[in-house]
C-alpha cells in the first residue's frame, strides 16, 4: 500500500530526531551527521530500527543536510546510497508488523534565495533535484521536506521533487514564535502555496514543543485541505550537566500531541532533542483515537510570500496601473527598463489601497518573459501584495509562476479548447486562482445566460485537470456602453447568475465599460457599486481613484464589512478637500515615511532611487549629515517596523539594501574616510554549520549602521575565530548555530575567546538556541533576530566609549 492510500484513513506515525541522538552515539561538535552514514552505519541502522520498533510507519533518511552545497558529487552519491540502503537495512530487521515506508529526507541549503540571498532560484531547484534524482535512484519510497523556514525555497524544494519523480511529498516548516515562517510568511501563505502545488501533506516541525506549535497547528487544521502533519522538538534545549537536553518528557509530549491528533492531526512524530522513547509513547497514546476525517476546505485565496488575500469576505481591489495599455509613461520605462518607475506604480497602488496588483509588461519589442520574470521579482522585494501575473504569452506566464513566491492569480483562460489546454497544466504544475474569460471560439455572447454555459464549460474542463472550482474566479467580460446601450446589463445578470449557479467567485475590469465617453470616473463609480451589488468579488480598477475608492469604501461600511465604519472613517478622512480626479494615497502606518525623498526611497527599498537621490543631496548636504540624519533614521523606522512585527524579513533586507546603496555613494564622496568610523565586529557560523542566512542578514544590517565587519563566513573552527577576534581587538563577536548538532562547537568557541580574548562581548543567535541556552553557553547575549543584534552592538559601543 502507498502511503497516500495509507494516510487517507490511518494516523501515520513520523520518526524522530536523528542529529541529537547521534550526539548520545558518540558525534562529535561540528561532525556532519550525514557522513555517519558511510563511516558509521551499524549506528545508523540502529536509530532507525529503534524508530521503526517504536512504531515508526515512516523513518527518514539521514540525509537532512546532503546536498551539492556541501558535498561533491561523488560523496554526494555515497552517502545518499549509505542512507538509503541503512534504512531498507533497519527496515528488514525490525519486527514490527505496521506498514513502513522510506522518506528521503530533505533540509534547507542554509542559503537564501535571490533577490534577498545570493542563491539563484533555479539553481536552488537544482540542488534539491540533485539530491532528489540519488534518492529515487536508491529506492525511497516518498520525499520528505523539513525544517523550511522560507516559503521560498520551499517552493524550489517541491518543484525539484515533483520533476524528478512521482512519489509523495510530505512538506514541513519551522516556525518562530511569533506564528510566521522567518521570511514573514503566515501559516496561510504557506498553506496557499503547497495547495496549489500539489503536495501530499503539510504542517509544522522544529521550533518548539507540541503546546507552543499548536496555534500554527490550528491554523493548518482550520484552512488545508491536505493531511496535516506535526514533528515538534522534545521542548526547549537548556545545558544540563554540560550537554543539551530538552524540557518535554516523553509522556507529557505523546499527550500533548494526542490532544491535537483529536483535532485532526493526521501525522505526528518528534524533530530535535525526541528519541525513540518519545515515538513509543506517542503510539501507545494514540493507537485507539480515530482519526478525524480529512475535509475539503472551500477558501479561495491568493498569497505573496507573507500576505493572503480571501476571496467573498470583502470586496477584493486589484490595481490595474502595471499595463501598458493607454500608458504611454509606462511603455517608455518598459523599453526603457526603468524598473524604478514600475516598482513606484506598485507602492503608489498599495498605499491606495490595492489588495492585488495585476502586472503586465507585454510590448511587442520586448521579451516579455524575461521583463516579467525581473519586475515580478523586483515587486515583491518592495511590496507583499499578491500578484496578478497578466499575459497572452504561455512562456511569459510559465516563468513568471514558476518563480513567484506565493500562489498568484492567473489572467487568464477563457472557454476556447486551445485556451484550456494551455493554461491549465500551468495551473495545475504551479497553483494558482486562475481568471476564466466566457468567451468561446464564437467569441463573447450578447447574453449573461450564454455567458453563463461558457463558465459550466470551464468548471468541467478544470475538474479534468484535477482544478477546483474554489481556484476559478470569473469574468463575465465588461464591454463598453458606448456601443451597446445593454452591456452593462449582461454583464451584471452575469455576474449574478455565475455566483447563483455555480457558486463561483467573480471579478471585473470595470473601466472598460466607459470607453469613447467623457468624465469616464463617473460612470465606473456608478458601475462597480452597481456590480458590488450583484455580488462582484473582485475588480480590476485604479486604486488612486478617489471616486472608485469612495464607492468601495461606503459600500463596505453599508453591508456590515467595516467593523465600526472605521476604514470608512479613515478614509473620509483622507479625502477632505480632494478634488475628484486626484489620487488619495493612504499611507502604510508601519513604517514613518514622513522624511525626505531619500527618507521614502530607503523606507520604500527603491535602490536606484536611493542612490541617485544621494548624489543630488550630497551637493548641499554635508556627507556624515546625510549618513545621520537620513540614512540611519530610515533605517531606524524600518527596524523599528520589523521589531514591532508590522514588517518582515523581506521587506527589511530590501529596505537596508537601498540603504546600502545610499551609504555606498557618501563613502565614494569622502573616498573612504567614511568606512570604520564604528567599531569592528566579527561575525562566524560555527564549526559544522554551514547555514549562514541568519550571519548574512546581520553583516548587511551591521554594515549599513557604519560597523566594521569582518565575515569569517560558515564551518569556521573556534581556533580561527579566536585569532581574528584577538588580531582585530575586536569588541563584538557574532555567532550563529542553527543545527542542534554544532551548539556544541559554539560554547567551544566561546570558552575559547573568554580564555584569549576576555574583553570580548560574544552575541550568538540561531533557530535552536534560547535566551536560558545562550546563557548556559557563555554568551553575553542572546539575539532573536538581526535588529536586536544591531541594537545591542550600538549598545556595547556607545559603553566603550564611555
Amino acid at each position: 500500500m502507498q502511503v497516500r492510500d495509507f494516510i487517507q484513513h490511518n494516523l501515520i506515525y513520523l520518526d524522530g530526531a536523528m542529529g541529537t541522538t547521534l550526539q548520545g552515539c558518540g558525534l562529535r561538535a561540528g561532525q556532519p551527521p550525514e557522513a555517519w552514514n558511510i563511516s558509521h552505519p551499524v549506528e545508523i541502522v540502529a536509530v532507525h530500527k529503534a524508530y521503526y520498533d517504536a512504531g515508526a510507519n515512516v523513518v527518514c533518511t539521514n540525509t537532512f543536510g546532503a546536498n551539492v552545497l556541501k558535498f561533491d558529487e561523488a560523496t554526494l552519491e555515497d552517502v545518499v546510497r549509505c542512507a538509503v540502503k541503512n534504512a531498507k537495512m533497519a527496515r528488514e530487521q525490525s519486527q514490527g508488523a505496521q506498514p513502513k515506508w522510506i522518506a528521503l529526507d530533505i533540509g534547507p541549503t542554509g542559503r537564501m534565495l535571490a533577490p534577498f540571498g545570493d542563491l539563484d532560484f533555479e539553481e536552488a531547484v537544482e540542488v534539491f533535484a540533485r539530491t532528489v534524482r540519488l534518492g529515487v535512484k536508491y529506492g525511497v519510497d516518498m520525499i520528505f521536506i523539513e525544517t523550511m523556514t522560507d516559503g521560498y525555497e520551499t517552493k524550489a524544494a517541491v518543484l525539484a521533487a515533483k520533476e524528478c519523480c512521482d512519489l509523495p511529498i510530505f512538506v514541513s516548516n519551522a516556525y518562530a514564535e511569533d506564528g510566521r515562517l522567518m521570511t514573514g510568511a503566515e501559516p496561510r501563505a504557506v498553506i496557499a502555496t503547497l495547495e496549489g502545488l500539489g503536495v501530499d501533506a503539510i504542517g509544522v516541525n522544529c521550533s518548539f514543543g507540541p503546546e507552543k506549535l499548536a496555534p500554527v497547528v490550528r491554523e493548518y487544521l482550520k484552512y488545508s485541505s491536505l493531511p496535516v502533519l506535526l514533528k515538534p522538538n522534545a521542548g526547549l534545549p537548556r545545558v544540563v550537566d554540560g550537554r543539551t537536553a530538552y524540557d518535554v518528557s516523553a509522556e507529557a509530549f505523546a499527550g500533548e500531541i494526542k490532544a491535537l491528533v483529536g483535532e485532526g492531526v493526521r501525522c505526528v512524530g518528534g524533530c530535535c532533542g525526541t528519541t525513540p522513547a518519545y515515538i513509543e509513547a506517542l503510539v501507545n497514546a494514540t493507537q485507539d483515537v480515530m482519526p478525524v476525517p480529512v475535509t475539503k476546505k472551500d477558501y479561495t485565496v491568493v498569497s505573496s510570500y507573507s500576505r493572503v488575500v480571501e476571496f467573498g469576505k470583502s470586496p477584493v481591489l486589484i490595481g490595474e496601473r502595471i499595463n501598458p495599455t493607454g500608458k504611454k509613461r509606462l511603455k517608455e520605462a518598459l523599453r526603457a527598463r526603468d524598473i524604478d518607475y514600475v516598482l513606484k506604480e506598485g507602492v503608489a497602488q498599495e498605499e491606495g489601497g490595492a489588495h492585488v496588483l495585476d502586472v503586465n509588461v507585454g510590448l511587442p519589442e520586448i521579451d516579455e518573459a524575461e521583463l516579467m520574470t525581473t519586475v515580478v521579482q523586483r515587486l515583491q522585494a518592495v511590496t507583499d501584495l499578491p500578484l496578478e501575473m497578466d499575459t497572452a504569452d504561455c512562456g511569459a506566464m510559465e516563468r513568471a509562476l514558476r518563480t513567484y513566491n506565493g500562489k498568484a492569480m492567473i489572467n487568464s483562460v477563457n472557454g476556447k479548447e486551445s485556451s484550456m489546454q494551455t493554461v491549465f497544466p500551468l495551473v495545475k504544475k504551479y497553483g494558482g486562482v486562475v481568471v476564466c474569460l466566457t468567451l468561446d471560439e464564437n467569441g463573447i455572447p450578447d447574453s449573461a445566460e450564454a455567458r453563463l454555459e461558457i463558465a459550466k464549460k470551464i468548471v468541467s474542463t478544470a475538474k479534468k485537470y484535477g482544478i477546483d472550482k474554489k481556484d476559478l474566479v470569473f469574468d463575465p467580460l465588461t464591454l463598453t456602453i458606448s456601443a451597446d446601450k445593454n452591456a452593462a446589463r449582461t454583464t451584471l445578470s452575469a455576474v449574478r447568475l455565475i455566483r447563483e449557479e455555480l457558486g463561483c467567485h467573480t471579478s471585473l475590469g470595470v473601466s472598460n465599460v466607459s470607453f469613447g465617453l467623457p468624465n469616464r470616473e463617473i460612470i465606473n463609480a456608478t458601475f462597480f457599486a452597481m456590480a458590488l451589488k450583484e455580488g462582484l468579488s473582485a475588480a480590476i480598477m485604479n486604486p488612486l481613484s478617489t471616486e472608485m475608492m469612495k464607492v468601495y469604501h461606503s459600500y463596505k461600511a453599508l453591508v456590515g464589512q467595516d467593523e465600526n465604519c472605521a476604514d470608512y472613517l479613515d478614509f473620509a478622512e483622507s479625502v477632505k478637500g480632494v478634488a475628484l480626479t486626484d489620487a488619495v494615497v493612504r499611507v502604510d502606518k508601519s513604517v514613518d515615511i514622513s522624511g525626505s525623498e531619500l527618507f521614502r526611497a530607503i523606507t520604500k527599498g527603491f535602490k536606484d532611487e536611493a542612490k541617485r537621490l544621494s548624489k543630488e543631496m550630497l551637493n548641499s548636504v554635508a556627507p556624515l549629515d546625510l549618513v545621520e540624519k537620513e540614512i540611519i533614521p530610515a533605517l531606524n523606522a524600518v527596524g523599528e517596523g520589523f521589531e514591532n512585527k508590522t514588517i518582515y524579513l523581506p521587506q527589511l533586507l530590501t529596505c537596508a539594501e537601498a540603504a546600502q546603496a545610499a551609504f555606498e555613494v557618501v563613502k565614494a564622496n569622502m573616498q573612504g574616510k567614511a568606512d570604520g568610523n564604528r567599531c569592528s565586529v566579527v561575525l562566524a557560523t560555527v564549526q559544522g554549520d554551514v547555514h549562514d542566512i541568519g550571519k548574512n542578514i546581520v553583516k548587511l544590517l551591521l554594515e549599513n549602521y557604519g560597523f566594521a565587519v569582518t565575515d569569517l563566513g560558515k564551518d569556521v573552527s573556534p581556533e580561527r575565530i579566536c585569532r581574528e577576534v584577538v588580531k582585530l581587538n575586536a569588541p563584538i563577536l557574532g555567532l550563529s548555530a542553527l543545527m542542534t548538532t554544532t551548539v556544541p562547537a559554539m560554547g567551544q568557541t566561546i570558552a575559547l575567546i573568554r580564555q584569549h580574548a576576555p574583553w570580548c562581548k560574544v552575541v550568538v543567535g540561531g533557530a535552536v538556541l534560547t535566551e536560558d541556552y545562550a546563557q548556559k553557553l557563555g554568551a553575553d547575549k542572546y539575539a532573536r533576530d538581526a535588529m536586536a543584534t544591531v541594537r545591542y552592538a550600538e549598545e556595547i559601543e556607545k559603553t566603550n566609549r564611555i
